[in-house]
């Protein structure tokens, strides 16, 4: 794990997919990489694998991006679920699905409602606890 860090590290690589562990996502961020977790393991409340929870992560500020690992509703659910059980603002849970995944990638065009950008977005709706989407506009203009 740490070692696997200090190689990407060394090899460039920019992004620490689903740290194994508290120490070793330390080391991804001491090293500068972004820290991806998998939507399913916060919204199941844990790895089903034995691995570090993605809430675990989030309360130490060691969590940057979701990815869907599959489940594509986990990222939408995981953005609230951020805001409801680990206590970051809605902007900076949001962040994980749109901005944080697309500059990591560079992609610059898109991730953040701001001018010259592609002004892609959803509206939502909470169904109880469950975000339900009401709405999509792919290049602002209205695809759902």
């Amino acid at each position: 794990e740490l070692a696997h860090v200090e190689q990407a590290s060394r090899e460039g690589i920019a992004i620490s997919e689903f740290p194994t562990s508290v120490l070793a996502a330390q080391a991804a961020r001491a090293a500068g990489l972004s820290i991806v977790m998998g939507g399913p393991n916060l919204v199941k409340g844990g790895s089903h694998s034995g691995n570090v929870a993605a809430a675990e992560l989030a309360q130490l500020d060691l969590l940057d991006i979701f990815s869907s690992d599959y489940v594509p509703a986990s990222l939408l659910q995981s953005a609230f679920l951020l805001r409801d059980t680990a206590g970051w603002s809605l902007p900076k849970a949001v962040n994980t699905v749109t901005r944080n995944p697309a500059r990591a990638i560079s992609l610059n065009d898109r991730g953040e409602l701001a001018p010259g950008l592609r002004a892609d977005l959803i509206r939502v709706r909470l169904s109880g606890d469950m975000p339900i989407v009401r709405g999509a506009w792919h290049r602002g203009e209205r695809a759902f």
